[in-house]
């Protein structure tokens, strides 16, 4: 999901300094989930195979370069509020392109959905342009939009002032809430941005699900005249890309989704109370435990030179790294509480190269009692919109709206202990990730909610990473096997998303796959580039990947 902070560099995830690079995308959040009395209407519907929504008309894009002299352009679409209404009130979605470089070779339009919910498109494209493959780069425009409720597009915003927004986030603890004081103070800021967000504009709390995103996606398919839609997306983007494919399955040209939710898990049951919130649905507690665990393996089974937390040994180094969360509880270190630590950890696992590394770091700082430094990254490309507003309630309006959650404030407490219980300090992360929907006073007008197996004109790829901290490679082959026609491209590394993690077996696969739809074969897994902890480039030396492989295990 998503967290606060500014996009940087790199896709998911938060560094120990607190900065989360690619802040939107399906996890950095640790407070986003619903619970609405009201039944819903809309999806039901769509799910039961109704009437096709009345026809809305295509918008018209004008392309201008976003800055002058710039490798992007920005264009503003016009697209229906409500899709069953298309003649009454409008929203603006945001769009960013990057023409194809290759001359002459052009294949078509590729659209890329960064993940969150929540994921500004227009900010996260540009800043990961050059981490698609370069086939793609050279055969496809790429085309990225902030999704209706986000960004630079017609916003979701509680707040009359970023003042206001700010002293919002400081009323409650950061990440997870330590003792009964923090936890009635994160449940009171989340009651008060759900009054804030009512008071708003409620009719586009109602608006912003990601079927309302599918059908936006489709008419912006029309609108750069595309017959059939290219897409690639990853995290949340992959549960867009699962519900485009059922909704306009004849519609499919090439669809690749990257680090999977689990489409069932995600949308099961009718909004309302539920046992569990959608993480814990997902897994996600316990992937995250997994990663973390292999984290303190392989940093106590390599030097400080490479790991700075680590103790010379697995077993040591799990056992300094939970004396230092023991620590945290009671003796928090300036701002850098548990809760804090914790969710930063796993946010920070997100990306393997140097996320890994700048975690030890930061985490063998607090461990001597010193405040992380800010990790330093090269500049990001420029970007046509660098900084906007991104308020929790964005990623909370479109996931509370249309995943069911628990609604008592007391069960979020229940369920951090039952997850702790197995999945440690993870667990507590993902428990609270959903702490937002306890009061969302808005249930999205349109759901889809399955069948998720609706015969597409083409197959689509699905890749997996073996261990991923947020969406669960189960979740990956969950929907391989939910989808009428997936192929599952296993990626045998760690981190969030084959994107933001390269391989360059993947990249070789995905890019025949969306030039001319070949498939790799059943069982195909990939390597990654760059190990954890790799080795410290010497000043002045050439720093080399780890290689890539692809073996067929059908």
């Amino acid at each position: 999901m998503s967290g606060t902070g500014r996009p940087a560099v790199k896709g998911d995830g938060m560094d120990m300094a607190g900065v989360i690079p690619g802040r939107r995308c399906w996890t950095a959040v640790v407070a986003v989930m619903v619970a609405c009395s009201t039944v819903l209407t809309g999806t039901d519907r769509a799910a039961a195979g109704g009437p096709p929504a009345p026809t809305a008309p295509v918008p018209r894009l004008d392309w201008q370069p976003c800055v002058p002299g710039g490798p992007f352009d920005c264009a503003t679409a016009t697209v229906p509020l409500d899709y069953g209404d298309p003649g009454g009130r409008t929203v603006e979605l945001a769009l960013v392109r990057h023409r194809a470089t290759g001359p002459g070779r052009r294949v078509g339009t590729l659209f890329f959905n960064p993940g969150g919910p929540g994921g500004p498109g227009t900010v996260q494209m540009p800043q990961n342009y050059g981490l698609f493959p370069r086939e793609v780069r050279e055969r496809f425009d790429i085309v990225s939009w902030d999704p209706r409720g986000v960004g630079s597009s017609t916003a979701v915003d509680c707040f009359a002032t970023r003042q206001e927004a700010t002293a919002w986030t400081a009323s409650k603890p950061a990440g997870v809430p330590v003792g009964a004081k923090q936890r009635a103070d994160t449940i009171a800021a989340y009651r008060d941005l759900a009054r804030r967000c009512a008071q708003r504009d409620p009719e586009l709390l109602r608006h912003v699900s990601t079927t309302d995103s599918a059908r936006d996606l489709d008419l912006l398919r029309q609108a750069v005249g595309e017959p059939r839609l290219t897409y690639l997306g990853i995290s949340y983007g992959t549960f867009l890309g699962a519900t485009y494919a059922n909704l306009f399955p004849g519609k499919v040209r090439a669809m690749t989704l990257d680090s999977n939710v689990d489409a069932r898990a995600y949308a099961d049951g009718a909004l309302g109370d539920a046992p569990l919130t959608t993480f814990l649905r997902l897994g996600s507690d316990r992937s995250a435990a997994e990663v973390l665990e292999r984290f303190l393996t392989l940093c106590g089974s390599t030097t400080t030179a490479r790991c700075a937390f680590s103790a010379g040994g697995a077993q040591a180094t799990r056992a300094k790294f939970d004396e230092l969360m023991r620590r945290l509880r009671t003796h928090p270190l300036g701002d850098w509480t548990y809760g804090r630590t914790a969710a930063a950890v796993v946010t920070g696992l997100y990306v393997v190269d140097p996320g890994w590394t700048d975690v030890a770091r930061a985490l063998q700082r607090l461990w001597q009692g010193r405040v992380p430094e800010q990790a330093q990254r090269p500049a990001a490309q420029p970007v046509p919109h660098p900084d906007p507003y991104l308020g929790d309630e964005q990623a909370a309006a479109v996931l509370c709206g249309e995943s069911p959650n628990p609604r008592s404030p007391g069960a979020y407490h229940t369920l951090e202990e039952q997850a702790a219980a197995r999945a440690g300090d993870a667990g507590r992360v993902w428990a609270w990730a959903a702490a937002a929907c306890v009061s969302w006073p808005a249930v999205a007008a349109d759901r889809y909610s399955g069948p998720w197996n609706r015969p597409t004109a083409r197959p689509l790829l699905l890749v997996g990473t073996r261990y991923d901290p947020a969406t669960p490679y189960a979740g990956a082959r969950a929907l391989a096997g939910e989808l009428a026609d997936a192929r599952l491209l296993t990626l045998d590394g760690y981190g969030h998303t084959a994107l933001i993690n390269p391989s360059a077996c993947v990249a070789r696969y995905e890019s025949r796959y969306l030039i001319d739809g070949t498939l790799p074969p059943p069982g195909t897994t990939c390597r990654q580039d760059t190990a954890p902890f790799p080795a410290p480039t010497p000043v002045g030396g050439v720093a080399t990947g780890g290689g890539a492989l692809a073996r067929d295990r059908s």
